[in-house]
């Protein structure tokens, strides 16, 4: 076995010497984050203030919209920061910390895609009983149980990382990332409960909302088969951007897989190209959806201007 320490920080690897070209992607980097954060917010703002605009799935909306702030937050001041610095190193509690904002990150904004698509399946295919069925509280239960369930699973896998003894503290990429730091525990035997857990994370993170959402869109197809051509129109209108955005993140989210899992395929990458495929689920999404939802949703899109005028 080799020599385990216990280490206050961690070296994060993924960063290279940019030269004079670090300041030009300083700048890039801080108007998309702005970009973001104005999106965002400006879309939160005109769902909560319109009361035309209090319906489920502009509420499903404004939980994903708040994500993507709490996302992008986990990453853009920390490698604005590193991006300009000659020590990449970051402190164990911060690590933590980004590693915990991430990952949750991650798993809201799939499970609330989940719950977006099954919300459309409802509204599509059972019109009548939709309003029955999905009434204000059942919406605020859902949105409650998608983030506390997120923050609980992986407030377990992050008591089982920070238990192990590490025999490293360099980190290949340019934030905190769970399975490249549990690849520095010192015994695979120590890992052995971390990979059954992470297992049984992927069932419940990725498997269970997958099936939801292709239950509920072979549901919208059959249905949509047999409707006339207006009922396929509003499905498509109210669809495109939720399938937009899914497959924006699940490309992301492959980009990201691949990379962490698998190093030949990523080998012969330039090193900017590769940190942007690293970064991009993270990077691209948070604004991405945004100006989807803002351009495609029409009663978004009418009521943004009425609330920045007033």
């Amino acid at each position: 076995m080799e020599n385990s320490t216990q280490f206050t920080s961690f070296m994060l690897a993924g960063y290279s010497d940019s030269g004079h070209f670090k300041y030009f992607y300083l700048i890039i980097l801080t108007v998309l984050y702005i970009s973001i954060v104005f999106a965002n917010i400006v879309l939160i703002m005109v769902i909560c203030m319109e009361r035309s605009l209090h319906e489920p799935m502009y509420l499903f909306l404004c939980s994903l919209f708040v994500n993507e702030l709490y996302g992008s937050t986990a990453l853009f001041p920390a490698l604005m920061i590193h991006l300009v610095s000659d020590a990449h190193s970051v402190s164990t509690v911060y690590c933590y910390l980004q590693m915990f904002s991430i990952y949750t990150y991650g798993s809201i904004e799939f499970s609330n895609l989940a719950v977006m698509s099954y919300d459309r399946y409802l509204a599509i295919c059972y019109p009548l009983q939709y309003n029955v069925v999905m009434t204000p509280n059942r919406v605020c239960i859902l949105v409650c149980v998608i983030w506390l369930y997120s923050f609980v699973k992986f407030i377990i896998t992050l008591s089982l990382t920070i238990r192990l003894k590490l025999c490293g503290n360099v980190i290949d990429k340019v934030y905190c990332d769970n399975y490249l730091l549990v690849k520095l525990a010192c015994s695979t035997s120590d890992t052995t409960v971390n990979n059954i857990y992470g297992l049984y994370g992927v069932v419940l993170s990725v498997a269970i909302p997958l099936i939801t959402i292709l239950f509920s869109y072979i549901k919208i197809l059959t249905i949509c088969l047999k409707s006339s051509i207006e009922t396929r129109q509003k499905a498509f209108s109210t669809c495109t951007p939720h399938l937009a955005s899914l497959l924006n993140f699940s490309f992301g989210c492959f980009l990201n897989l691949l990379q962490s899992r698998f190093d030949s395929p990523m080998r012969n990458v330039p090193t900017v190209l590769h940190t942007i495929l690293s970064v991009y689920f993270l990077m691209c999404q948070p604004l991405f959806n945004p100006v989807v939802y803002g351009v495609r949703m029409t009663k978004i899109r009418q009521a943004s201007p009425k609330k920045c005028n007033t």
